[in-house]
């Protein structure tokens, strides 16, 4: 039976708490325990080596991975250190998310085709095949597009606002900086484009009516607002009813330097976050994934979040 002293003393730390508190709903690895809590893992693998020791939490192995899960309930006395813990998660803000984060977690371990495809996507251009890249296919899926009112906001200098003016019917760019709208503007005379429109104007604050839009981007554009939820909120408004909008950012990350080099606001998103936010401004159907990982330091992962209107 645990020490029930050393229990206590164990359950006093924020972080133990959170980790017990999801391995009593779910065995988990170290690598899901990471993504379910944000933290890093040394960090995790010092806190359940320390449960462990205190035959709080068990593990077993699984080809490379191990697997931790709660002992309390099966332990005399166990009952009631649950009980302890479970009243001690309100005290605790990140638990609400942890418990959310668990649930995203689970879902993944069920999606095997995008497990493929993630493994599949790391080796595409590695390997060089004639006439195969990732600008071939990115083309390719943009002529099936149907022609539609397109906003591209946070635009800058307008590369994906002009990739997609060849398709859509009319595409409309937003960026608050003036030499941005001025340039992406001049750009799309030169070459012609005569459906791309910019607008100088705030995230929070779009230069676009209701509803006048069907697809909305969000492109490495949301970490740059001051209030993200807000932005997530107008792009609602600036859709018709089933519009949609993508968000492309960073998942969360630890590289503070971004806030001198790139302007960045938030170091990133976790897909819980993207997921309240969508949820917050009314949008439905909600899909999310880590989509990209660099493979140079920091290692910048790319968090896709799609959600209809």
């Amino acid at each position: 039976m645990p020490s029930i002293l050393r229990s206590l003393r164990l359950l006093a730390d924020p972080t133990r708490v959170r980790i017990l508190l999801v391995l009593e709903r779910e065995e988990l690895s170290v690598a899901e325990l990471q993504e379910i809590l944000g933290l890093g893992q040394s960090t995790i693998s010092t806190h359940l080596a320390q449960l462990k020791l205190a035959d709080l939490v068990e593990d077993r192995r699984s080809g490379k991975n191990s697997f931790y899960r709660s002992k309390l309930r099966a332990e005399p006395g166990g009952a009631a250190l649950a009980a302890v813990l479970a009243e001690s998660a309100a005290e605790i803000p990140a638990a609400a998310v942890d418990a959310e984060a668990l649930e995203l977690a689970l879902a993944k371990r069920k999606d095997r085709v995008r497990a493929y495809f993630d493994e599949l996507a790391g080796r595409f251009g590695r390997e060089y095949v004639p006439g195969r890249s990732w600008k071939a296919l990115a083309e390719t899926l943009l002529k099936l597009m149907p022609p539609l009112v397109v906003a591209d906001l946070g635009a800058g200098e307008g590369t994906l606002a002009l990739l997609l003016a060849q398709r859509a019917e009319r595409v409309i760019a937003v960026d608050n900086a003036e030499k941005m709208v001025e340039y992406g503007a001049s750009v799309a005379r030169e070459r012609g484009v005569t459906n791309l429109e910019y607008r100088r104007g705030e995230l929070e604050k779009l230069p676009i009516g209701d509803g006048e839009v069907d697809v909305a981007f969000l492109s490495q554009a949301l970490h740059h607002a001051r209030r993200p939820e807000r932005a997530v909120a107008e792009a609602h408004r600036i859709l018709k009813p089933g519009g949609r909008l993508v968000v492309l950012d960073l998942v969360r990350h630890n590289f503070e330097q971004a806030h001198e080099l790139y302007a960045d606001l938030w170091l990133g998103f976790t897909e819980v976050e993207i997921r309240r936010y969508f949820r917050g401004a009314g949008f439905r159907r909600i899909e999310t994934a880590a989509v990209d990982r660099e493979a140079e330091p920091p290692h910048f992962q790319t968090l896709l979040g799609i959600a209809e209107k």
